[in-house]
């Protein structure tokens, strides 16, 4: 994986999609910056991006990634290995259904993850050092260079998704205290069903992570 870091960026996923359809860069490639202007969130928020935290996003293609993997488990299976990692190295991070990662009962990060042609970008903000009000920052020490390199290394041989979701299938009860949303109705996660696609079935609908 290429990793490419810059001072300032708009987004870095907006950046790398653009570079991909200019073919300025191909994949695997990873765009990283220092500061991110106006970082892209769910349901088209943004994410507040202050100097010094991690922002980086990434293109690999679908074929190098496993097979039992679906486009629409993409975002629990990039965000879950990096909760992983941090696990790891003590963080007592947790993931919030699809794509939120949390620290007690307050929001640290999250993904965004698109597909273009045959190759899925991933985007990641994560608060690694400093936090905006109302929200937190990880409850580690590492650099986020080194937290990169280590991710990446596991992705030049990602584990099957069914490894990732079986470990996630069991932190999913904390996701049950929140909401989700489908379109722009708020439901509730209490007695949502966690489905081996990483979908949901919450009040009679089946719901997918879109993002």
């Amino acid at each position: 994986m290429q990793i490419l870091s810059l001072e300032s960026v708009d987004s870095t996923q907006r950046y790398l999609l653009d570079a991909l359809k200019e073919g300025t860069h191909t994949s695997p490639i990873c765009i990283t910056a220092k500061r991110q202007e106006s970082g892209r969130g769910s349901r088209g928020n943004s994410w507040s991006g202050l100097d010094g935290n991690l922002f980086f996003s990434f293109a690999i293609a679908r074929d190098e990634l496993p097979k039992d993997l679906k486009l629409e488990s993409s975002s629990i299976y990039f965000t879950y290995i990096l909760k992983e990692l941090l696990a790891e190295t003590g963080s007592s991070l947790w993931l919030k259904w699809p794509n939120d990662f949390y620290l007690g009962d307050k929001k640290i990060g999250g993904a965004i993850t698109n597909l273009y042609k045959d190759e899925l970008i991933c985007g990641i903000g994560l608060n690694t050092k400093v936090s905006p009000e109302g929200f937190s920052k990880l409850d580690i020490e590492i650099e986020n260079e080194t937290l990169l390199e280590h991710y990446f290394d596991i992705l030049k041989n990602p584990p099957p998704w069914k490894k990732i979701f079986s470990n996630y299938e069991v932190e999913f009860v904390k996701s049950r205290s929140y909401f989700t949303h489908s379109g722009e109705t708020k439901l509730s996660l209490e007695n949502a069903r966690l489905l081996d696609d990483g979908s949901i079935e919450c009040d009679g609908q089946r719901i997918f992570s879109l993002r």
